[in-house]
């Protein structure tokens, strides 16, 4: 079963409202086991309503609209509806009812022009609407030589949208899907090599067509591997997914770092947290990107023991009190070491990181950002490329320095510099 989304209304598609109606509705779909192949969004425009909905019932099984449901001039999905399948629109009795007693019990006079949220394609019905004077639609368009095609149509409000999908909606496709489908994702998230690095260490699991599913996507330098599978409950897509599951945790290694909403200060802060040990930041490029997250990571956990942002040399001067600091260039080791062993005593904290200073040309082949990770007995120092785009420049640097501290965690060494 494969369905359309179409999210109507100028607001939406001039871009003045963020439509999220429609990821809230992908996400429900797909927890019925049914297939989301389209997402449409079209303007106040009546032509362009009758041909959109026209092709989506051509084309899927199910089609959800929001919007455009409301007793306005603009409002035309009862009317597309009704043209894209070749019937005339009908006034519900029982519906208009419904629609004067809201209005009454909210101490309102219903004006005549909401009479028209009664008016429905002929052999519709009525999906009741609690909250709201708008009632849904609900119609099944037959279709020659192949099966219908259920159109639901539901106000854009979220908290009138909601109720409806789950009292009426889901129902309705429940009993049209026939066997019982789920479709479930399972998410392992990676980092420290590029995309296209790591799809080749993970050879056809990528492929087109291939059961289970496997899809990337990057966001600031983390890497996610979606895994989906179908089947007839949550237990047996699980089951589906587990051996490509543990086919990437071992081709991929430490590489993949957690699933679902972990980060990587997450993952750092249980791991510091179950070692009872605790780290402290002193940062120049990250401007406090590490300790902002690990705080947020694990805030009654204790882990982070202090944060500083580095405003210069003369600073660091000040606080470690070495004055061959003066000299050091900001993007180097030397400035990395000394800040992480002086906020590594400053704090008492088992780990101290201390980033430096991005280099001026940040974005060369060659350009390096240098991180040093201390403890009481050593000092790891480390070096990463920073080029990247800018807007991820700082974000991609953060995750480097808490990557560097896990592995340091699970006893697996990061490359020190050469």
């Amino acid at each position: 079963m494969r369905a359309e989304i179409i999210a109507i209304g100028d607001e939406i598609i001039t871009g003045q409202r963020l439509d999220t109606n429609t990821q809230w509705l992908a996400e429900r779909l797909t927890e019925l086991g049914v297939d989301v192949a389209f997402h449409s969004t079209i303007g106040d425009h009546l032509a362009d309503n009758v041909a959109v909905f026209r092709t989506a019932i051509d084309r899927v099984d199910v089609v959800v609209a929001t919007g455009g449901l409301g007793p306005t001039a603009d409002d035309l999905t009862r009317q597309s509806i009704a043209a894209a399948v070749g019937v005339d629109l009908v006034r519900d009795e029982a519906s208009l009812t419904a629609i004067r007693q809201l209005f009454e019990r909210r101490g309102r006079q219903m004006p005549e022009r909401n009479a028209v949220q009664a008016d429905f394609p002929a052999g519709a019905s009525a999906i009741p609407n609690e909250h709201g004077t708008a009632p849904g639609i609900a119609l099944r368009v037959v279709r020659a030589e192949r099966g219908p095609c259920d159109v639901f149509a539901v106000p854009g409000v979220p908290a009138e949208m909601k109720p409806m999908w789950q009292q009426t909606v889901v129902p309705a496709i429940v009993a049209a899907r026939g066997e019982a489908r789920v479709i479930r994702h399972r998410r392992i998230k990676c980092f420290g090599v590029g995309e296209s690095q790591l799809e080749a260490m993970l050879p056809d699991l990528i492929r087109r067509g291939r059961e289970p599913s496997v899809g990337i996507t990057v966001s600031d330098a983390t890497i996610t591997l979606r895994i989906t599978a179908a089947g007839p409950d949550d237990a047996a897509c699980f089951a589906a997914m587990e051996p490509t599951a543990a086919t990437i945790y071992e081709l991929l290694g430490t590489i993949a770092y957690g699933e679902e909403e972990d980060e990587l200060e997450s993952v750092d802060a249980r791991l510091l947290a179950g070692q009872q040990q605790t780290v402290s930041v002193a940062e120049w490029a990250t401007g406090g990107l590490v300790s902002e997250w690990l705080a947020r990571a694990a805030p009654e956990q204790s882990v982070l023991a202090g944060g500083f942002v580095i405003g210069g040399l003369r600073q660091l001067e000040q606080l470690t009190g070495d004055t061959a600091l003066r000299d050091a260039a900001p993007c180097s080791s030397a400035v990395a070491t000394a800040a992480a062993e002086w906020v590594r005593r400053a704090c008492e904290a088992d780990f101290g990181i201390g980033v430096a200073a991005f280099p001026a040309a940040s974005d060369g082949p060659d350009a390096k950002v240098y991180i040093s990770i201390a403890t009481p007995d050593r000092v790891r120092r480390l070096q990463f490329g920073c080029a990247s785009h800018p807007a991820i420049r700082q974000s991609r640097t953060a995750k480097q320095a808490l990557n560097a501290l896990r592995l340091i965690l699970l006893g697996n060494e990061p490359d020190p510099i050469g």
